[in-house]
């Protein structure tokens, strides 16, 4: 099956949080706008109540691990050419399938990115990220040299930054949520999915 002009197969990676409401809150927004979403379980039926909780779960797990889980979770869509999409830790196991899958539609990061290896290819890739200003996780001068060597990795990187934002400004349930930047992310990436 070949993807519809407009519309995209989305593979969707849940946060440190794990697989919370809000995953598929978004997950269905998408759906709404026409594209078929997969939002895999990474944590397998955990979640976490807090960031510190979350990581104890990430940590046990093991990062390789869920880089596999993630793998093998968007593998059955992969002949798509998917969009690999996260929150935080979602965006950064994205953003490395992105950057080792060749027919990679485009790349969708909401609130965290990956370090990206020296000979990384994305020739052309679409990329768009959202993200807090300022970010404990996300810092300034983490996000410039991230950007530069996306560049230089050929993406076509789009960065959109939200002035007094929490880390996850999109989750309702979280501390960090702040509806104006979260509906104006929501807006800006609808139309970077529709253009793909």
């Amino acid at each position: 099956m070949t993807a519809v002009a407009g519309t995209s197969t989305i593979v969707l990676f849940h946060s440190a949080y794990g697989l919370r409401p809000a995953v598929h809150e978004a997950a269905d927004r998408l759906r709404a706008a026409g594209h078929e979403v997969v939002v895999p379980d990474l944590y397998e039926g955990q979640t976490a109540e807090t960031v510190e909780d979350g990581m104890v779960i990430k940590e046990r797990i093991g990062r390789d691990e869920l880089l596999k889980r993630a793998v093998t979770a968007a593998a059955p869509y992969s002949d798509r050419g998917l969009v690999y999409a996260g929150f935080s830790l979602g965006g950064s196991l994205a953003q490395n399938l992105a950057l080792a899958d060749d027919k990679a539609r485009g790349l969708l990061l909401l609130h965290g990115t990956s370090d990206i290896v020296d000979d990384a290819t994305a020739d052309d890739l679409p990329v768009q990220l959202h993200v807090a200003d300022p970010d404990p996780f996300e810092p300034h001068d983490w996000l410039n040299a991230w950007y530069l060597r996306m560049r230089r990795a050929g993406a076509d990187v789009e960065v959109f930054r939200y002035t007094g934002a929490g880390h996850i400004f999109t989750d309702p349930e979280l501390p960090d949520y702040d509806k104006e930047a979260a509906e104006a992310t929501w807006r800006v990436a609808l139309g970077f999915l529709a253009d793909l």
